[in-house]
């Protein structure tokens, strides 16, 4: 799908306006342009190939949950979709997200329903929302399905908001490092260099000769050095997006210290709250493992998923197939038992989700604590070695007394 930015000219108002659409080719731009009441000027597509463009039309997860919670609001107050749809896309301030919008729209003008044109942009709504607006649209309680996403999605950006929080220090403490002890192996350690030259029967200690290697092949080499990381970052983002690549990094995830206990009480909150969110919606419990395993965003837990809902199908109860499963933490096959045996599986998940996204939030602070004095021996190591570096020759030359 192209964005056409186009200009027009309002029938009604007989007023100019500028604007940007969504939609397969000019004449689909221009039925879209046309269903708003316009009368189209000029149309010219944009950002079709500009990576910049396609960052600028990004909808964001905050658009996503206005965008919800106006239209739940809306059609609870009894307003027709087209109108409330109308007047979200006339709030909305992100032009990516309204020219999906006005897309949405002239595909329900045309007889479709609301959970097929939003199926249409892959790209901003995922399984989940399709699946929650189509029970909504079934069962007729459209609104009380919105209102539900809009909620999910405000816990899971609450979470990954956090965990993403966690991460910028040390980040940022690993880049002020590599910087320093960059600065310090180009500029510093040549200087100790020229101390020695000429100099008879004075040698460099070995931890200097090899820093100083590194710093001349640095100095001489460094459009080299660019290349090599950046073909390297570019290979590593390619195997990453691989099965392979998913299958490691998700492992890694969830058994690498100190980061395996949050990822795998993150994945537990996020796999609870979708399906609490699916079942009170109406949604099939194979249909809630399948969506499930699409958003769970980890290959591993996936695969557990799509062979429970196998072994589901043949007559199994969903806590005794997990029940074992490393994949999936005791907890969770103990709570959905209980949800089975009592009817109440929507309050068990419910609560499942709870608990852990209250642990996600203990175990964060657990992992920071742990981060920050791992880092401190980390700077403190490099910074014996470029200090002994630094140091060692010019005491070694004190010592015999030749400055």
């Amino acid at each position: 799908m192209l964005s056409y930015s186009y200009t027009a000219r309002d029938s009604a108002s007989g007023k100019k306006v500028k604007a940007e659409v969504q939609a397969e080719n000019v004449q689909a731009a221009t039925k879209l342009i046309q269903a708003q009441g316009y009368t189209p000027i000029d149309i010219n597509v944009t950002g079709a190939n500009n990576p910049l463009s396609r960052l600028k039309g990004k909808v964001k997860i905050k658009d996503k949950i206005l965008f919800s919670r106006q239209l739940s609001t809306l059609i609870n107050a009894g307003l027709p979709l087209v109108q409330s749809l109308r007047t979200v896309a006339g709030q909305t301030q992100n032009k990516a997200l309204k020219a999906v919008i006005t897309s949405i729209i002239a595909d329900i003008e045309a007889g479709s329903a609301l959970s097929k044109s939003i199926e249409k942009h892959p790209k901003v709504f995922n399984q989940i929302y399709i699946s929650l607006v189509a029970a909504g649209e079934t069962s007729g309680t459209l609104d009380k399905a919105l209102e539900r996403l809009a909620s999910q999605q405000e816990k899971d950006a609450e979470i990954m908001g956090k965990v993403k929080g966690a991460m910028v220090y040390p980040i940022i403490v690993l880049v002020v490092m590599m910087g320093v002890v960059g600065f310090m192996i180009v500029k510093v350690l040549p200087q100790v260099e020229v101390l020695y030259e000429g100099m008879q029967g004075a040698e460099l200690p070995l931890i200097t000769k090899v820093l100083l290697a590194v710093s001349h092949a640095l100095i001489s080499f460094w459009w080299i050095a660019i290349i090599v990381a950046v073909l390297a970052g570019a290979l590593t983002s390619r195997w990453a997006r691989t099965l392979t690549g998913k299958r490691v990094i998700d492992t890694l995830k969830m058994h690498a210290w100190p980061i395996a206990p949050l990822f795998m009480k993150l994945y537990m909150a996020r796999f609870a709250r979708t399906g609490t969110t699916l079942i009170s919606s109406g949604v099939p419990l194979l249909q809630v493992l399948e969506i499930t395993a699409a958003a769970i965003n980890n290959v591993n837990i996936s695969a557990s998923l799509n062979r429970a809902a196998d072994k589901v199908k043949g007559g199994k109860a969903l806590s005794e197939v997990l029940r074992g499963d490393p994949n999936f933490l005791p907890l969770v096959p103990d709570m959905l038992k209980i949800g089975e045996q009592s009817g109440a599986m929507e309050e068990m998940l419910a609560k499942t989700a709870d608990y852990y996204e209250k642990e996600v939030d203990e175990q964060i602070k657990a992992v920071s604590t742990i981060i920050e004095p791992v880092l401190m021996v980390v700077l403190g190591v490099f910074a014996f070695i470029i200090v002994a570096a630094v140091l060692l020759p010019v005491y070694g030359l004190a010592g015999k007394s030749v400055i």
